[in-house]
């Protein structure tokens, strides 16, 4: 238990260096490799797995054509594809024994990578950018609407709101079932809508021009019935 009150564990900035140089601000940056393709468990799993060797392999191993095959960056990667043996990675973000965090309950009600990672795109070796701790925790599950957002920006590390477009995002609503009256009332109170062009002059009179973060969360909390839980067991069971 005492690890988990140490720096590497609660200081802001923890940046391990890593067996082998990999650089998230290329990968996920400027190419644009999506999170889940490293992180394969992540939408469906408690836990975000670290890639296995062959998924470097798939890009980077050795034959004609492939990235980089001859990189002595790649030399532990290679060795580790002739001897089986994983490579160590040195662990930058770990709960406590006691505590419970499931990836995909997150990932699947509009929590992004970004939220609690920092971001990574921007990042050339991976650091502890939030202090991920209890109080950290529950200011995201008091004010979800803070922190909601579509589920296909969920890897979108450059993410903003105001890059929606609000027809849009309303029509997403409208078509997933949500009632156009119920979508109103959530703009503003006891408002009501008959068709799509009446919600976002609702919402232009209520938010102003742009899509705002408070916006998109309001709505996503009501129709998604996002309510996480503020007491010990959401955590510690």
């Amino acid at each position: 238990m005492p690890y988990y009150f140490t720096p590497k564990y609660t200081r802001v900035g923890y940046e391990p260096t890593q067996p082998v140089p990999f650089s998230h601000k290329i990968h996920a940056g400027q190419l644009g490799l999506d999170c889940r393709y490293c992180h394969s468990f992540a939408e469906v799993s408690s836990h975000a797995n670290v890639p296995t060797n062959q998924t470097c392999f798939n890009c980077h191993g050795p034959g004609k054509g492939n990235i980089k095959a001859s990189s002595p960056k790649l030399e532990k990667v290679i060795k580790a594809a002739e001897t089986g043996k994983p490579i160590e990675w040195v662990k930058v973000h770990k709960a406590p024994d006691y505590v419970y965090f499931n990836h995909s309950a997150h990932l699947n009600r509009g929590i992004s990578c970004q939220n609690c990672h920092g971001q990574i795109n921007e990042m050339e070796v991976v650091k502890h950018a939030e202090p991920q701790s209890m109080g950290w925790c529950l200011e995201c599950h008091r004010n979800p609407e803070q922190k909601l957002r579509p589920l296909d920006q969920i890897t979108n590390l450059n993410y903003k709101p105001e890059q929606l477009d609000r027809s849009g995002f309303y029509a997403g609503l409208l078509k997933k079932g949500v009632k156009a009256d119920e979508i109103a009332a959530t703009i503003k109170e006891g408002s009501s809508a008959g068709k799509l062009e009446d919600l976002v002059a609702l919402a232009v009179g209520k938010y102003g021009e742009k899509v705002t973060q408070l916006e998109v969360g309001s709505q996503l909390k009501k129709h998604w019935q996002v309510q996480p839980p503020e007491n010990c067991t959401a955590c510690h069971r």
